[in-house]
């Protein structure tokens, strides 16, 4: 099982990495959209090293200015490492959807996450799947911009 986990997160590693590396050559042209959603790459802050850290994500739900992520790790029993890292800051920065903007991460209640759910699994079936290969029950995440947002 332990090697199993290692390769999936060598995966997950390497597969960012590569969309990262092509999203930000092409300003996001390329690879801005996955699964009929669009694609951020969120900087988190290490909750131990306090170095910056990078992912790419989908976009389930955008509404207004505020977007809506899902911490799947595509239905591991695990919560995803930048889920960790903006639950201990959660001040992060957005790229993607035509800008870079300053967020802030917040954790959508009981209530909130109701309601979005459905909208999140209308824009992408799989998040529906994902729940049910896991026990935990997978995070909403809720970004909006701060009062010093980049333009």
């Amino acid at each position: 099982m332990r090697t199993r986990t290692a390769a999936k997160d060598t995966f997950h590693r390497l597969s960012t990495g590569a969309h990262r590396a092509v999203f930000t050559a092409t300003k996001g042209r390329v690879l801005g959209r996955a699964l009929g959603m669009p694609v951020i790459e969120l900087i988190t802050v290490g909750r131990r090293s306090g170095q910056e850290r990078s992912t790419m994500l989908t976009v389930p739900v955008v509404d207004g200015d505020r977007l809506v992520l899902v911490a799947s790790f595509g239905g591991d029993d695990r919560d995803p490492a930048w889920f960790h890292n903006l639950r201990a800051h959660p001040t992060v920065r957005v790229t993607g959807l035509g800008a870079t903007r300053t967020m802030r991460a917040r954790i959508a209640d009981d209530e909130e996450r109701a309601a979005l759910w459905p909208r999140i699994v209308a824009a992408y079936q799989g998040y529906a799947n994902y729940q049910t290969r896991t026990t935990r029950r997978i995070p909403v995440v809720v970004l909006e911009p701060t009062a010093d947002a980049d333009a």
